[in-house]
């Protein structure tokens, strides 16, 4: 389920489940910078719900969207009938429709997080085609990634986190569940998955994650 929040629109192995722990984020604070220097931004905010995200977006003028679309993904629901002999496939276009359908908006903003890689490898590029429609030209994006490693297993349970916004270059970081990692990104991957935006900023991190801030 997706809902919007303030402005003119409005529609109804970190930490545990109840610890935050602060992790420092050169990409929040690139875009942090442009929310402190423009007015009524539109933000999409792709994770777990967070009411700290909420508060703190509306209090700076903008308006906020969110679409927790690993949780989603993970449902059984999105299977098609498996053709005999055939590989198990998704509906893909009713998962776009059903989660990512922003009804003509645009937005300047995109919090992508560590989404990628717990998406279906079937269902990661079409969602990142429809990130990046409704991104307005010269909107950002940021997105995480697991650093890459040759001991990756896919389909191995991973924790998954919910991040919370803060005033400065830090994002709080809080354990949300656990789902199957299905992918693992080099840079040349991750590149040739976000090909069709511009300007990439790669940062590198003390920890296990990888930042990447690219615009429209």
């Amino acid at each position: 389920m997706s809902s919007f929040f303030g402005g003119k629109d409005k529609i109804g192995g970190m930490a545990t489940e109840n610890e935050r722990l602060s992790r420092h984020s050169s990409g929040w604070g690139q875009l942090l910078q442009r929310l402190h220097g423009e007015e009524s931004l539109r933000v999409l905010d792709i994770g777990p719900t967070s009411s700290t995200n909420i508060n703190f977006i509306t209090s700076l003028g903008h308006s906020i969207y969110l679409a927790n679309l690993v949780e989603d993904a993970a449902r059984h629901e999105w299977t098609l009938p498996q053709q005999e002999g055939g590989t198990v496939s998704l509906d893909v276009q009713r998962f776009l429709a059903t989660h990512l359908d922003f009804s003509g908006r645009g937005f300047d903003v995109v919090l992508f997080w560590d989404t990628a890689d717990y998406l279906p490898q079937e269902l990661l590029p079409p969602v990142i085609e429809r990130i990046h429609s409704v991104t307005v030209p010269g909107g950002q994006m940021l997105a995480m990634f697991h650093r890459a490693s040759t001991e990756f297993v896919a389909g191995e349970k991973a924790d998954f986190h919910r991040y919370h916004l803060t005033d400065r270059t830090m994002v709080d970081v809080q354990r949300a569940g656990e789902y199957p990692q299905l992918a693992n990104y080099t840079n040349r991957q991750i590149e040739r998955l976000l090909s069709s935006y511009n300007g990439f900023h790669f940062f590198l991190a003390k920890d296990n994650m990888r930042e990447v801030v690219v615009t429209r």
